[in-house]
This record gives C-alpha cells, sequence and structure tokens, in this order.
C-alpha cells in the first residue's frame, strides 16, 4: 500500500511541470514572427493622445504584448512645451529615452540633464525621475524593459474625457505599478 502511494505521488510530481506549463502557454501571446510598423504609425492602439499630464501623441511600436511581457517601445511626439511628467518612480522597470527631435529635460535621482536630438537617458527602476519639454515640439523613442504595465497607462490617460486632478493621477499611476513622488519638472 505505502509503495503505491509513493509510485503515485513521484508520477503526479513528475507530471505538474508539463501540465503547468501547458497551461501558462495558453495565457501567452508570443509573437514568433517579425513585423515592421511604418513611420508615424502604431502596432495596436493607432495614435494615442495622451491628456492631462501632458498632450503628447503615443505610438506603440512593440507592445509588451508582442514579448510575453519583456520588452515595450513607444515613440512619443511631443506637443506639450513646459510640460512633462511628475517626479515618480517605476517599481519594476528600466527606461531608457531617445530623443530623435527636440531638447528635453531630465531630472534622474538627484542629478539634472539636457538631452538634445541623438542624446539617450537611462532611468533606473526604483529611482525617482520626471521629464519636461523644453522645445516647442519633440519626438523621443521610449524602451521599457520589462514592459510592465505603462502601456496600459498610455491607454487609460488617453480615454479621459476631462482634466483628472493631482489624486486621480496618482491613482492611475498606482493602478500601473508607478508611484508618483513629487511635482513635475520646472525648466531651470
Amino acid at each position: 500500500m505505502k509503495r503505491n502511494k509513493f509510485i503515485t505521488s513521484l508520477i503526479t510530481i513528475a507530471a505538474a511541470p508539463t501540465f503547468l506549463f501547458s497551461q501558462l502557454q495558453k495565457g501567452l501571446h508570443i509573437v514568433n514572427k517579425g513585423f515592421k510598423i511604418n513611420s508615424g504609425e502604431g502596432r495596436i492602439h493607432g495614435h494615442l493622445k495622451l491628456q492631462a499630464v501632458n498632450s503628447n501623441i503615443l505610438d506603440v511600436k512593440v507592445s509588451g504584448s508582442d514579448t510575453n511581457g519583456e520588452l515595450a517601445i513607444f515613440e512619443q511626439t511631443s506637443l506639450s512645451q513646459g510640460k512633462g511628467t511628475p517626479l515618480h518612480v517605476h517599481n519594476s522597470q528600466d527606461e531608457i529615452f531617445y530623443v530623435i527631435d527636440g531638447v528635453f529635460y531630465f531630472q534622474v535621482g538627484e542629478e539634472k540633464f539636457n538631452l538634445t536630438i541623438g542624446d539617450s537617458i537611462f532611468l533606473p527602476r526604483k529611482v525617482a525621475h520626471a521629464w519636461t519639454q523644453v522645445s516647442k515640439k519633440g519626438k523621443m523613442t521610449v524602451i521599457l524593459q520589462p514592459a510592465g504595465k505603462l502601456e496600459n497607462f498610455f491607454v487609460t490617460m488617453s480615454q479621459l474625457d476631462h482634466e483628472p486632478t493631482q489624486n486621480e493621477i496618482a491613482k492611475i499611476f498606482a493602478d500601473n505599478d508607478m508611484q508618483v513622488v513629487g511635482p513635475p519638472l520646472k525648466i531651470e
């Protein structure tokens, strides 16, 4: 009797990883083929016209759903001179910005940086950061690794039908694994 229980337990333990892996694969959207996104287009959502924090246009180039949540790439057309993000923290994502056009002012931790065409900046997870658009117009590529919930944040911000309060903005940030820790960055 004990031997039968042991063999049954052994078979159950051996089969568990196969079962769990098959269940995990059912819930994943994995792209196993290359794709092209044309200039000026967004892959999944079209142009996301952001509200509140700034009125920029965001195009998803590579979605987190394309990479099993491991990477997301966005292109942001900046139309909000003098505006930017509040000082905030991403709990789980590193972020990289590459300036395609315009001038931007960034804060990372206690340090401040001016970025112009061709400049990049790395914003490590769990370090407070913010940016403000200095030039009249601008454009940046934004890379997130892992993808996290930033894409959902942008979709939510584009669907607002009113100017949100600071409390609403903080809640939207929190709902997407970010934390507002200070006011927007002022241009010095």
